[in-house]
């Protein structure tokens, strides 16, 4: 039997219009069709909180690279910044000085991350990209001004303009802590859009870090940017490490914030282990059609027989006919899935609109799907194209392979007897 020929016969068991038989297939294509649809839309939405999350880390958190000195002063560490720049990759170097401190407002107190950095972290591209101005400007201009992520000024109750104090300590030369104030000026409030890592920023000048966090109470060290921090960066890491020596260390964004990827790829790997588990139990939703199609056509297939069709011909119209199937569910779950994803902010939006439209009937509070204070505000819209792709074959593969057995008995079945009962 000819290619075409059997292709046309799968066809037409799948897309006829009798109600026999072709029901079945149509069934298990909506049924995979109806799986794929949550298996793109989470893998859009885990793909873009992972990657929206990771790009927030890289450069507005612990940059791409950090490089500490193990027995010299930062300041002097800082003295080869000409040196460090002439490296290929390398877009920009910034000196940082860390700490904790109280920031005390006209409405009340908060503990704060103090971040004493240069302008040129504000200037770069990717600080720019994914750090919004709320309220004021993007600016360290005075001396004493500062900028504020969005939860610290709620607490605190300050706006730009605003005069807060900036309680940190000291320590004397008799060994004595002693609180030091410093007033400071809120230049702007800003968000990195994840509240997880600005709750508690406190950005200031760099001079001015210096001067009010002790060495001892706080850690400084130089954040590095290069061209590409997924491929370039143990090698990058390498010629800075050679260029520095060995009382310099030098580390990767992998390595500073390993925890929290390792996270990010265990919580990935499930997804994909249950992705598989759907993708199967859809299979055998395709198997069981399969026979049941096998059952409602024995006359057909007799007829084909008697008619010359030998049994490895029967075998493989009905495996096509499985493969149509996974084929035409999984295009029709995937384009539906990506719409769904594709637009999910908005949809997101629309259904907390609703319900707090609804809970506000019951005088109850406003409804909120995603807590950005674990999510991102807005998720960003990553598509896995490869993925999709391997999902894509692996469904249509799979669904051949479920139908096998069924498949192979309609080669097996005998044609005299089957039309002596007809």
């Amino acid at each position: 039997m000819k290619q075409r020929v059997r292709f046309f016969i799968a066809l037409r068991y799948l897309l006829g219009r009798s109600p026999e038989g072709a029901r079945y297939l149509r069934g298990a294509a909506l049924g995979i069709a109806i799986s794929m649809v949550p298996i793109m839309v989470t893998l859009i939405v885990s793909d873009g909180m992972i990657q929206g999350i990771t790009n927030r880390y890289l450069e507005l958190g612990t940059g791409h690279l950090q490089v500490y000195s193990y027995v010299s002063g930062i300041d002097e560490v800082s003295l080869l910044i000409p040196r460090l720049k002439d490296l290929p990759g390398i877009q920009m170097i910034s000196p940082e000085r860390d700490g904790m401190g109280i920031l005390v407002g006209p409405k009340g107190k908060t503990g704060a991350t103090l971040r004493s950095i240069s302008e040129d972290f504000l200037a770069y591209s990717g600080t720019k990209q994914y750090l919004s101005v709320l309220s004021g400007d993007l600016s360290l201009s005075s001396s004493r001004s500062c900028l504020i992520g969005t939860k610290v000024a709620e607490t605190i109750g300050a706006q730009p303009g605003d005069t807060i104090r900036l309680m940190t300590i000291r320590t004397t030369d008799s060994g004595a802590m002693i609180p030091r104030i410093t007033s400071l000026t809120v230049s702007g409030i800003i968000s990195s859009g994840y509240r997880e890592l600005d709750a508690l920023w406190c950005f200031i000048p760099y001079d001015l870090g210096r001067s009010i966090l002790p060495a001892d109470t706080s850690k400084s060290f130089l954040m590095m940017k290069i061209a590409n921090p997924y491929k370039d960066l143990d090698a990058t890491a390498v010629k800075i490490q050679e260029l520095l020596g060995d009382d310099i260390g030098v580390y990767g964004w992998k390595e500073l914030q390993a925890t929290q990827f390792q996270s990010f790829e265990s919580t990935r790997q499930m997804l994909l282990l249950i992705m598989a588990i759907i993708v199967l139990v859809a299979a055998v939703n395709v198997a069981s059609a399969t026979s049941m199609l096998v059952i409602e056509r024995r006359r057909e297939i007799a007829i084909l027989k008697s008619y010359g069709a030998r049994p490895e011909d029967m075998a493989a119209l009905f495996a096509l006919g499985a493969g149509i199937t996974g084929f035409i569910g999984a295009l029709l779950g995937i384009a539906f899935g990506l719409g769904i994803g594709y637009t999910i902010n908005e949809i997101l939006h629309g259904l907390e609109y609703l319900l707090s439209m609804i809970s506000g009937l019951f005088h109850g509070d406003p409804v909120v799907i995603l807590n950005p204070s674990y999510y991102l505000e807005r998720i960003p819209i990553v598509v896995n194209w490869s993925l999709v792709g391997i999902l894509f074959g692996v469904t249509v593969l799979g669904s051949i392979i479920a139908a096998l057995g069924s498949a192979r008995r309609a080669g097996r079945l005998s044609p005299v007897e089957i039309l002596q009962k007809y």
